[in-house]
């Protein structure tokens, strides 16, 4: 999927990002919890991105299917919290994937200037969280949205800021 506004993208296209992202979540929940249920529980842990709460421009597809990702996930996990079965979703930001390394070093070096943490992340730091997700240790949280961000989900920290009325200094 390449980057375009939204009525400039086809209509395969976003029923191919629909597709994907909820179609596929909800498969693999329905067929998962009736399992998780004759065995007394367990934990599920869907893959969305911070993109699905905050939008991104030119990204309508994959947006859309992130954010019912996440919606997914809230029903699941109020549907069978009382059976045992806790339900959550990771929000990756930036994280240094194939996808990413093959983008290049400017991009990046844009996608680390995003965070508030000025840097990307890494698929160990997502790993360890999948593995506290899914352990006792977090067995009081269902429904929640995790993300692994490097603060996009808090908010934007721009490298230089304005103030009302005063001119921005120049750039260094």
């Amino acid at each position: 999927m390449h980057p375009k506004p939204l009525a400039d993208m086809s209509v395969d296209e976003f029923d191919r990002a629909i597709r994907t992202n909820i179609r596929g979540t909800f498969l693999g929940m329905k067929f998962q919890i009736p399992a998780m249920l004759a065995s007394g529980g367990g934990s599920i842990i869907n893959m969305a991105s911070v993109a699905g709460v905050q939008g991104v421009a030119n990204l309508a597809g994959y947006v859309t299917g992130k954010a019912g990702v996440i919606a997914l996930t809230k029903i699941a996990a109020s549907d069978y919290a009382d059976h045992g079965i806790r339900v959550n979703v990771l929000a990756p930001g930036p994280i240094l994937t194939h996808h990413l390394e093959a983008s290049g070093e400017q991009a990046q070096r844009q996608a680390a200037m995003a965070t508030p943490m000025r840097r990307l992340g890494n698929s160990d730091e997502v790993a360890r969280t999948v593995l506290w997700l899914g352990s006792d240790d977090s067995s009081f949280i269902t429904g929640a949205i995790v993300p692994i961000d490097g603060g996009q989900f808090a908010g934007t920290k721009p490298e230089r800021m304005y103030r009302q009325g005063q001119r921005m200094p120049d750039a260094k």
